[in-house]
């Protein structure tokens, strides 16, 4: 059981928070909780989970982590109907840094699923 804050930034536990969705015990209820969950996922090594809530259409082959990346905070900053923009900060061996994205979601088969970043 992992018994640390949520890396998603809900300050729940793990279990309780982004753990049942890794596991499929449950599903997102909305873009803004599939995004948080997918960065608990990056964070906590669960790529299984990320290939599954990815859309078969856009999603790559290989979900190698780049080595030494390790992903340390999220934040949302816009979730609208089924868009969602965040700035998702890490650590590499490089220094430190940020990705900031604007994501679209669509639900597939009655979940939600991540489709792609908006230009």
């Amino acid at each position: 059981m992992f018994t640390r804050d949520c890396p998603c930034g809900s300050g729940s536990p793990y279990d309780a928070c982004c753990g049942p969705l890794h596991r499929g015990a449950s599903a997102a209820t909305s873009p803004e909780q599939l995004m948080r969950s997918r960065f608990a996922a990056y964070a906590v090594g669960e790529t299984d989970y990320v290939f599954r809530t990815w859309h078969p259409r856009t999603r790559p082959d290989d979900l190698t982590p780049e080595p030494g990346l390790t992903w340390t905070r999220l934040e949302v900053l816009d979730a609208t109907g089924d868009e969602v923009e965040f700035v998702a900060h890490y650590d590499s061996p490089a220094g430190p840094g940020q990705l900031r994205e604007r994501s679209v979601f669509e639900q597939r088969a009655g979940r939600w699923v991540y489709v792609a970043a908006l230009e």
